[in-house]
C-alpha cells in the first residue's frame, strides 16, 4: 500500500511542477517586459535563480541535518545537479526542438543569442573546475579562498548580464517575429484567473499591475519547491526500497527530481520559439550551481571528491566541453547534438550500477 501511495504522490508533484513551471515562465516573462530586460537576464539570471532553488534547498538541509549520511548526500546533491544539467537536461531541451520541428514549423538549429550561452557556459566550466580541484587538493585555506572566488565571480556573472544589451541579431530577429513585443507574451495567468471570479475586472495589459507578475512568480516558486519536495521525497522512498545506497541516490535521483522545474520551463520555451530562454534557463542554472551550492559543500563538509562523485563532476566537465565548443567553432547548437548529450548519462549510469 505504502509503495503505492509513493507512486500517486509522484504523479501529483508531477503535475504540480507542471502548473508551477507554466506560472513561473509566465510571470517572470513579464517581470522581464516590465523592467526591460533582454532575454539573457531572464534566462540565465532570473529563471535560473528561481528554478534552482529545490536543488539548493536540497544539499543544504542535508548538510545541516546531522544525518550521518548527510555530507555524502549532500555533496552528491551539488554535483548531480550540473552532471544532470550537462547531460539528460539538454536531451529534454534536444527532444523538444525535434517534436517542435516536425512538418518543417522551425529549424533543427536553437536560434539563441550565441554570446550569452557561450558566456555561460564558459562561467560554468572555469568555475565547476576550480572546485573539482579543491575537491582532489584537501586544503582548507584553498577550499574557503575558492567559495570566496566563487560568490564574486557569480556578482560579477550577474551584473554583466544585467548590463549587456540585445544582440543586434537578436533584435532583428525580434522585430520579424514580434518577439520581444509584450503582445508576443500571453496573458498573466493570475490575472486572468482572477478575472474568472471578479468579472469587473478589466483585461491584462503590460500597465495593468507591476505586482501582479511578481506575485504570481512567487506562487510559481513555492509550488515548484513543494512540488520537487514531494517528488523528492516520493522517488527516494522507492529509490530506498530499490536498495540505491545515498551517493548513488543523491547524484543521479536526487537531481533528476529537482532540475524538472528547467527541464519544464525549457520546453514551454522551446514551443514558443524563445530558444535563448529556453538554454539560458539551463546553462544559468550551471553557473548558478556551480558556484552558491559548492560555495555551501566547500564551507560546510569536507569537499573530498573521490569515486562516483569524482567522475560525475569529470563527466560534468566533459559534457560542457562539448557544448562550449562546438558553439565556439560552429557557432549554434543543434537538436542532434543535444541529444548525443545523452550518452554521457548513460555511461556514468552505466558506470554506477556496476560499482552497486
Amino acid at each position: 500500500m505504502a509503495r503505492h501511495m509513493d507512486w500517486v504522490f509522484l504523479v501529483t508533484s508531477l503535475l504540480i511542477i507542471l502548473v508551477a513551471a507554466e506560472l513561473f515562465t509566465n510571470g517572470v516573462e513579464w517581470v522581464g517586459e516590465g523592467f526591460g530586460l533582454s532575454e539573457g537576464a531572464v534566462g540565465s539570471v532570473l529563471a535560473a535563480i528561481g528554478t534552482a532553488l529545490p536543488e539548493t534547498l536540497l544539499p543544504i538541509v542535508a548538510i545541516v541535518s546531522g544525518h550521518e549520511a548527510g555530507d555524502e548526500i549532500g555533496i552528491g546533491a551539488i554535483l548531480g545537479a550540473p552532471f544532470m544539467l550537462t547531460t539528460l537536461a539538454m536531451v529534454v531541451i534536444g527532444t523538444a526542438v525535434l517534436f517542435y520541428a516536425r512538418g518543417g514549423r522551425r529549424s533543427l538549429d536553437l536560434d539563441i543569442d550565441r554570446r550569452v550561452i557561450q558566456q555561460d557556459l564558459g562561467y560554468f566550466l572555469v568555475m565547476y573546475a576550480l572546485a573539482m580541484i579543491a575537491g582532489l587538493l584537501h586544503v582548507r585555506v584553498f577550499d574557503v579562498c575558492l567559495a570566496i572566488v566563487l560568490v564574486v565571480g557569480y556578482a560579477y556573472y550577474v551584473r554583466r548580464h544585467f548590463q549587456a544589451p540585445e544582440s543586434e541579431a537578436g533584435a532583428e530577429e525580434g522585430a520579424e517575429d514580434g518577439e520581444g513585443d509584450a503582445s508576443d507574451i500571453r496573458p498573466l495567468r493570475l490575472w486572468v484567473a482572477l478575472r474568472w471570479a471578479l468579472h469587473r475586472l478589466p483585461e491584462w495589459s503590460a500597465d495593468r499591475s507591476t505586482a501582479a507578475p511578481f506575485v504570481q512568480v512567487t506562487l510559481g516558486l513555492i509550488l515548484m519547491v513543494g512540488g520537487a519536495k514531494l517528488f523528492v521525497d516520493a522517488v527516494g522512498n522507492l529509490g530506498k526500497a530499490a536498495g540505491l545506497p545515498p551517493l548513488a541516490f543523491s547524484l543521479l535521483v536526487a537531481p533528476l527530481a529537482t532540475e524538472l522545474p528547467e527541464k519544464f520551463n525549457s520546453v514551454l520555451w522551446v514551443r514558443r520559439n524563445k530558444d535563448t530562454l529556453a538554454m539560458g534557463n539551463m546553462t544559468g542554472a550551471m553557473v548558478f550551481q556551480s558556484s552558491f551550492p559548492v560555495t555551501v559543500g566547500l564551507l560546510l563538509t569536507p569537499w573530498e571528491l573521490a569515486h562516483e562523485a569524482l567522475v560525475a563532476a569529470v563527466v560534468a566537465l566533459l559534457a560542457g566541453s562539448v557544448l562550449y565548443l562546438t558553439l565556439r567553432i560552429r557557432g549554434r547548437l543543434s537538436a542532434r547534438l543535444l541529444l548525443l548529450q545523452g550518452v554521457f548519462y548513460v555511461g556514468y549510469v552505466a558506470y554506477v550500477v556496476t560499482k552497486l
